[in-house]
């Protein structure tokens, strides 16, 4: 390639609108060009720059080799080693705009894909023994790398094997089914079972490495730039123009669809979060964090997503309203469940502010609050901290005896409504730091001295409260305004700012040729508390936590590959209140109320279990030992039935404000009811209730 000395002006945001250029060489080659304003991007513009050397060269190895291949079927521990001789040369290649590594893994990987495919055919050709007493390993993590072709052949062996056992009980499952409807269900033989569940493995195989087979060098060298980006923190992402386009696509909420927002990490499709008023969101089973499997269109057969590009599973997800389509997905702890979903827009109403009295011992006033909203079109629409000062007003109108706010499964949204929202509950001081690679931080305050209630105040949270929502129950612990109670030993953890930016905007326009390169969403600012301490990675710890049964395992920004870590900064000054309560007290009587709660207690277990099952991920290929596993399994998550029972003593209520507007109109008066019902059952906002009655 010819280098072109030419200097490029990179405008780069440092505090507010700030700017400066330099210079470098650049090819004429696209990825050469990618790699090296890539390069320049991380370095001026990333919060925390890395230096690139044997150190950045083996995370870089490591996250990549795990991106290459994260199931262990294909690479020989011989070819890992080969790699490996090259893993230090790789931030060389980086700072060159060289490919020396990558070219040698993608040589390697493709012909691994060209040597697999032979496997699975050859294997599912026979019947499976499963009366034999063998088992399999299904955490990737916990698998090594095969030392030999026939080890490897054995792994697929096994993983065919599991594939066929889970289908073939699914059938007969279904088949058990149908029979109780109708006594002329014709029933079929194990030995039947057996044969078409390994029809549908050999076809759902057959897409799959249709799929792996398109992937070409582009596809490849995206993923390793996304090794190199990946290891600055988990947020900083390239996007090549497709996958950019894809992601818009997924974060935006509004098309008619399930209402998730998606991430591709590893070749699995995970659930980043979900859209208030979304069709997911109202069904409630699917949560971040899961992993979708399999994609099917209402009762056909379901669609191996694995491995899948991005672009080809957002249409089978996204559909016209009304239709459904049902989501095989693996839960955080292992297990798998199908997710049916009817299609639909997202209800922008339901991911307002809303609110009810809820009455037992006090008059409490309740707030869901789904997202941290925000008019940031300038055309008079909707934001989150007036809508909460007018259900504070609504309230204090009614002489509620105090308020819970609830932030649970809140993702974040707009920051200058999280100070306004805070200023709503204290008289004035700084609600948030925010700090950039360089200067000082920024203090966002609220200035107005009035305070909109002043009285006992709960705040909710659980693992998916994440970014605003930290930020708000930060404040509000740190002020000593309030009561944090979660359902998790911390919020998420996401403590960081980013921002896109386009490549081909620091091409010079002789090379409109080579566009586009794509986009890179960087990380640039962390958020602090007051306390001086960073919401990222440790999140907001709650001061009663109370147990769901996801709280034993990692979740949130911990769970992330190279996480950016806590650290602290200066406090800023500001005056903690005197509380009328004694938090040791209120802490105390929960947790004597939760050990004697049977609902608890059922969640204690679930967790437990839950547990268990992630650690101990070993599977029997035994038909008989698999179905007893199976059978067992669903009696325990049977008994989480008992939790979707209304809980007695807590009387919802109408607001009178709200009353007047529901009277004439059936689909309000239906989805207040729907609202309510959602309320009674809520084990953790009952508990919640039972300390806001002991607070002053």
């Amino acid at each position: 390639m010819r280098p072109l000395n030419k200097k490029l002006l990179f405008l780069i945001p440092v505090a507010a609108i700030a700017a400066f250029s330099y210079s470098y060489k650049i090819e004429t080659d696209k990825d050469e060009a990618i790699d090296q304003i890539l390069v320049q991007s991380l370095n001026n513009v990333h919060y925390s720059p890395l230096t690139m050397n044997d150190d950045f060269s083996e995370k870089v190895f490591k996250l990549y080799l795990q991106r290459l291949d994260f199931n262990k079927k294909f690479l020989l521990q011989s070819d890992v080693d080969d790699l490996k001789k090259l893993n230090h040369s790789i931030d060389d290649d980086v700072t060159a705009g060289k490919f020396g590594f990558f070219d040698k893994s993608f040589d390697i990987i493709t012909k691994r894909v060209d040597e697999a495919q032979a496997y699975y055919k050859e294997i599912l050709d026979k019947p499976f023994d499963f009366t034999k007493d063998e088992e399999i390993e299904l955490d990737e993590e916990k698998l090594s790398f095969a030392k030999t072709p026939e080890e490897l052949k054995e792994a697929w062996r096994k993983s065919l094997k599991y594939q066929t056992l889970a289908r073939m009980v699914e059938m007969m499952n279904n088949q058990d089914k149908a029979k109780e409807k109708s006594d002329t269900v014709k029933i079929r033989s194990k030995e039947e079972l057996e044969a078409d569940a390994r029809k549908k493995v050999l076809k759902s195989n057959d897409d799959y490495f249709k799929r792996i087979k398109e992937f070409d060098r582009n596809d490849r060298l995206a993923i390793y730039f996304n090794s190199v980006t990946g290891i600055y923190d988990p947020h900083t992402e390239f996007f090549p123009p497709k996958d950019k386009a894809n992601f818009d696509i997924s974060m935006s909420g509004q098309l008619e669809g399930i209402g998730a927002q998606l991430q591709e990490k590893d070749g699995y499709v995970k659930v980043s979060s979900i859209v208030p008023g979304s069709a997911s969101w109202k069904q409630g089973q699917l949560k971040p964090g899961d992993v979708i499997l399999k994609v099917a269109q209402g009762a056909n057969e379901p669609v191996d997503i694995v491995d899948m590009r991005m672009d080809d599973v957002l249409p089978m997800i996204r559909g016209k309203k009304g239709t459904e389509v049902r989501l095989t997905v693996k839960k955080p702890d292992g297990t798998t469940m199908v997710i049916p979903l009817i299609r639909d827009i997202v209800i922008i109403e339901e991911s307002y502010a809303q609110s009810v009295i809820l009455k037992g011992k006090k008059k409490i006033g309740y707030i869901k609050l789904p997202s941290f909203y925000a008019d940031f079109t300038g055309k008079g629409g909707r934001s989150c901290s007036s809508d909460i000062k007018k259900e504070l007003e609504k309230l204090k109108a009614e002489k509620v005896e105090g308020v819970i706010l609830d932030l649970r499964y809140n993702g974040g949204g707009s920051l200058p409504d999280v100070v306004d929202m805070a200023g709503l509950f204290i008289d004035k001081g700084p609600i948030v730091q925010v700090k950039q690679k360089t200067g000082l931080p920024q203090l966002l305050e609220d200035r107005d001295p009035s305070t909109v209630y002043n009285g006992p105040l709960v705040v909710m949270v659980n693992s998916n409260s994440a970014s605003a929502s930290e930020i708000m129950a930060a404040a509000i612990q740190d002020y000593k305004r309030g009561v944090i109670v979660g359902t998790s030993p911390s919020s998420f953890g996401k403590g960081t700012v980013q921002r896109f930016y386009n490549l081909d905007d620091y091409l010079p326009a002789q090379y409109n040729t080579i566009k586009p390169l794509g986009e890179v969403k960087i990380t640039t600012q962390k958020f602090y508390r007051v306390n001086g301490g960073a919401t990222q990675l440790k999140g907001v710890v709650p001061d009663i936590i109370l147990p769901d049964p996801y709280y034993l395992l990692d979740q949130g920004e911990k769970e992330q590959d190279y996480p950016m870590a806590w650290d602290e900064i200066a406090p800023a000054s500001y005056i903690p209140l005197k509380p009328s309560y004694s938090l040791d007290k209120l802490k105390s009587s929960s947790e004597n109320r939760v050990k004697n709660n049977p609902g608890f207690t059922l969640l204690n277990d679930a967790a437990k279990r839950l547990k268990k099952q992630k650690d101990n991920s070993i599977q029997s290929l035994n038909f008989d030992k698999y179905v007893a596993e199976q059978k067992k399994n669903k009696e325990e998550s049977k008994k989480m039935e008992e939790l979707d029972k209304e809980i007695t003593g807590l009387e919802v209520m109408t607001l009178k404000a709200d009353a007047a507007h529901l009277e004439s109109d059936s689909v309000k008066i239906s989805k207040t009811k729907d609202f309510h019902k959602v309320i009674k059952k809520d084990i953790y906002l009952n508990e919640t209730v039972a300390i806001m009655n002991e607070m002053k």
